[in-house]
């Protein structure tokens, strides 16, 4: 599981990230939160997950790049919205994993 360097976090997490970085390594449930990952499949721009899907033993954890995190789902319905429309700006695309990327280098 790798992290974003420059993490899109929610209102309703601000300043509890830390925390919730240590229980999402540590499998230690939250049942309300949600993290947004770069896409599992070519067909969709970003993938929102609840965090408690993580919690299951033969969840494919390993290669998750996160990117967001947010305390409820509309709350991460709303960040999706907002990466998506970050990159359509600054690209005129929607190839978030791209944009991302190269964001990140700067």
């Amino acid at each position: 599981m790798k992290w974003y360097e420059d993490l899109f976090v929610g209102e309703s997490v601000t300043g509890k990230i830390k925390k919730i970085k240590w229980k999402i390594e540590h499998n230690a449930g939250m049942l309300h939160t949600y993290i947004i990952t770069f896409p599992s499949n070519e067909e969709n721009l970003l993938d929102i997950i609840p965090t408690r899907e993580l919690l299951q033993k033969g969840y494919p954890k390993k290669n998750l790049h996160i990117i967001a995190v947010a305390g409820n789902y509309d709350e991460a319905l709303l960040l999706a919205c907002d990466i998506v429309k970050e990159t359509y700006e600054n690209t005129g695309k929607t190839d978030v994993k791209s944009y991302l990327k190269s964001r990140r280098r700067k």
